[in-house]
């Protein structure tokens, strides 16, 4: 049975749960058809920064023995440098693994600095590597000329990349990457967790009304997710519906939060926090709407939770949303960033239902077994 070592700072820990949420799932599922281990890394400043070395690991995520390690990062001036300072803490933490648990293959997700910092480690651990690009580190990283020249130099010397989308797959060749180096696999979803449901039953549960539209939102409050764009959308529908003005629910957390509150309009709002994925689930069987109006995105994996309850999607044209958000029945996209225009897409799709159970039909061929069997094969290729 082939032995993956995981390492990423995405990954999640008893104190931050949905840090990498998406990885930890992956590998829970890779663990039912290889050995699995985890290093998760936690960027610190240098001097005054953390010591993340005794972090613990969520219940759900202690069959993957994860150890944490603190790695130094200089935010803004550190891009020269930071992938050098991962390799250098990394280091000792590696070797002391491969000890107990003698991996075959190292899978790394986060282009800058996690693979380019830990590739400069494979020649003294004699193992192969393969690196996981999640979006934000193509979209905005290739933009910078040298952490550009050092991901596209990287990923053509080691295994090569596993993109979440073909669009990231795309712009990594562009930026010099070579084409049989990448490998597009989208994420599964769990249709044990992420299915239909009885609405008004759900409403109930989680005190929602029962008589309103619901438009949910789910992911970080960070200005790449651009969720003031659906706020303000939101505010102007119910200015132009003031009989039956829709509800506006949202999860998640980040530093647009009091922008986010300022901009809302209370009565019609509910900010949650953040919630797992079981709990996500409830909030999608509950909504009428899925919006996701980010700037740049790979393929969010709450684009596959959403179809797999049935949900509708309306979203921005970016990334690799159009790869899965592809036909009417499943939502629209929005070109640009033009408020009227998101808040027209999610008026016609409140006003005009789509068929919940065609949406979940579509989604059951996102399968983590699916998901799965693409990482092993692309793993035992570079073995």
């Amino acid at each position: 049975m082939m032995k993956i070592l995981f390492v990423s700072n995405l990954f999640p820990d008893s104190t931050d749960p949905v840090r990498g949420r998406i990885n930890a799932t992956l590998l829970r599922q890779l663990s039912k058809k290889a050995e699995v281990r985890v290093v998760g890394l936690r960027p610190s400043l240098p001097f005054v920064g953390k010591d993340f070395d005794r972090l613990q690991p969520c219940p759900e995520d202690e069959i993957l023995k994860p150890v944490y390690r603190t790695v130094i990062y200089v935010p803004k001036i550190g891009s020269r440098v930071n992938h050098r300072l991962l390799a250098k803490r990394a280091a000792v933490t590696l070797h002391r693994v491969q000890k107990d648990f003698d991996y075959d293959v190292i899978l790394c997700s986060w282009l800058y600095p996690d693979v380019c910092g830990v590739a400069r480690l494979l020649k003294n651990l004699h193992v192969p590597m393969v690196g996981i690009s999640q979006g934000t580190d193509a979209h905005q990283y290739l933009n910078n000329k040298f952490r550009r020249k050092l991901i596209v130099r990287t990923l053509n010397r080691i295994g090569g990349a596993i993109t979440r989308s073909k669009d990231l797959a795309t712009r990594l060749a562009r930026a010099g990457v070579k084409e049989e180096k990448l490998h597009p696999i989208y994420n599964g979803v769990d249709t044990e967790i992420f299915r239909t449901a009885d609405q008004a039953n759900e409403r109930r549960e989680l005190k929602l009304p029962e008589d309103r539209k619901i438009i949910l939102y789910v992911g970080n409050f960070l200005s790449i997710k651009n969720p003031l764009l659906l706020v303000r959308a939101h505010a102007e529908l119910v200015k132009q519906n003031p009989d039956s003005p829709p509800l506006l629910v949202m999860i998640g957390a980040g530093e647009l939060r009091g922008e986010i509150e300022n901009a809302a309009t209370p009565s019609h709002f509910n900010l949650v926090g953040q919630k797992n994925s079981a709990e996500v689930a409830k909030y999608m069987q509950a909504a009428d709407l899925l919006c996701i109006p980010s700037d740049n995105e790979g393929v969010p994996n709450v684009a596959f939770e959403a179809m797999a309850c049935g949900l509708p999607i309306v979203a921005t044209r970016v990334g690799g949303i159009p790869e899965v958000v592809a036909e009417d029945f499943l939502g629209a996209l929005v070109e640009g960033r033009a408020q009227t225009d998101l808040m027209n897409a999610i008026d016609d799709h409140l006003q005009s239902p789509r068929d919940r159970a065609r949406i979940a039909d579509h989604a059951r061929q996102f399968s983590w077994d699916r998901t799965t069997d693409a990482y092993l094969n692309v793993l035992q290729q570079t073995l």
